[in-house]
């Protein structure tokens, strides 16, 4: 059963990065086209996203004249994943960018090469093929789009540069170290917002050398905002389950290299967003107990509803159980830095592009999106569903 309704207010999409996390993302898209009460119609006028969010927020701007269909797409590309597919995995391709990595990196040879432990060359031509970029104009002519967003970081600059497509009203910004700059999006500008900083290669855009968006984005929600958006859906990659530091054993041996740059990925990916959130939350507080006047306006204080659909299980265990699934190339590559390890599944969760472990994410988030199906439809400004399926099965992932 769908909800029944239509959306009145100006709804934002933010879709966080997280490498293969962004699986995850898939699995709640569908379940919002499910509880849609129209399919073919965009929900969402303003789409932003960062790293692999933002393939994902673009691939539905493509194809924001029908919802549904793009969501399906999206969803069949991430359930038919292969590492092979984002970079290559073979002997021949890893031992190659090694070399160049150690050549580059600690000898200083061919400085005209961008640094990259990885080489993301099979992502350009996944992208090529399967996004349409002239259905983001197309979309935006017939008002099925406001305007679609992707953040990239400028190694020159350190700025966080948010590269737009939308309405001609809109204004560019100009904030400490955030930027919005108009124009019209290609695959450099999704290769260059999932450029994982070492891991994956930087790209040029103009004058610059840019990387993963999700480096120094301090406010993660605030591009919807100037794109025009009065309320958001914030879907994360990550889940924080209460801790009990007591239960944690003590380490007898150091953190090995895989352990620490999880931590590093968890601060690039996860932080900003979880503190840009709060500080919503907060402002929206003292927005609702100032009275309504000049005070008021002279803050420029407004409410904006925030939903916010998180993973309800720690995705680090479930990457750990695919493990296996890396190809062996890769899984050598790995072992020395422990990320094939328990311990080292932080940056395995970031990496393992393959069927098993994305379909588990779509699946999850399903679910997640569907345990709150009631927040989701009144979000959206529709009637709550009666009843709903319990399982995941209409995902048809396997």
């Amino acid at each position: 059963m769908q909800c029944e309704g239509h959306q009145e207010a100006v709804t934002g999409l933010v879709l966080s990065g997280g490498g293969a996390r962004a699986a995850y993302q898939a699995g709640v898209l569908a379940a919002v086209s499910e509880l849609l009460p129209d399919a073919a119609r965009n929900p969402f006028p303003v789409i932003v996203g960062t790293s692999a969010g933002a393939i994902n927020a673009v691939g539905l701007a493509c194809g924001a004249l029908h919802f549904g269909e793009a969501v399906e797409r999206i969803r069949s590309v991430w359930q038919n994943l292969h590492c092979d597919q984002v970079f290559r995995s073979d002997w021949a391709g890893l031992m190659l960018q090694a070399g160049r990595f150690l050549r580059r990196g600690l000898l200083g040879m061919r400085r005209d090469k961008p640094l990259s432990l990885l080489d993301s060359s099979p992502l350009r031509g996944m992208i090529e093929r399967e996004m349409d970029f002239t259905g983001i104009a197309a979309a935006i002519r017939q008002r099925s789009l406001r305007a679609v967003a992707v953040t990239a970081f400028g190694y020159d600059s350190g700025h966080a540069v948010t590269f737009y497509q939308g309405w001609g009203s809109i204004d560019p910004w100009f904030r400490h170290r955030r930027v919005g700059m108009p124009t019209r999006l290609g695959a450099d500008h999704l290769l260059a917002s999932a450029a994982i900083p070492l891991v994956f290669p930087p790209v040029r855009l103009q004058h610059e050398y840019y990387g993963d968006g999700a480096v120094r984005q301090v406010a993660p929600i605030s591009p919807a905002l100037h794109l025009g958006a009065t309320r958001i859906l914030v879907v994360g990659v990550t889940s924080n389950p209460p801790r009990d530091d007591a239960a944690v054993p003590a380490s007898v041996q150091p953190p090995s290299l895989a352990r620490i740059a999880g931590h590093l990925l968890n601060s690039t990916f996860i932080d900003n967003l979880e503190s840009d959130i709060e500080l919503l939350e907060r402002l929206n507080h003292i927005g609702r107990i100032l009275p309504p006047g000049r005070e008021k306006r002279r803050l420029g204080l407004r409410n904006v509803d925030v939903l916010v659909i998180n993973p309800s299980q720690p995705l680090e265990p479930i990457a750990a159980r695919h493990r296996k699934s890396l190809p062996l190339s890769l899984r050598a590559f790995l072992r020395g830095p422990g990320a094939t390890q328990v311990g080292g599944a932080g940056v395995l969760s970031y990496l393992l592009f393959e069927p098993g472990y994305c379909n588990e994410l779509m699946e999850l988030g399903y679910r997640d999106a569907m345990s709150r199906r009631d927040e989701l439809c009144a979000f959206l400004g529709a009637q709550a569903p009666v009843s709903m399926p319990e399982t995941a099965d209409s995902l048809g992932a396997g």
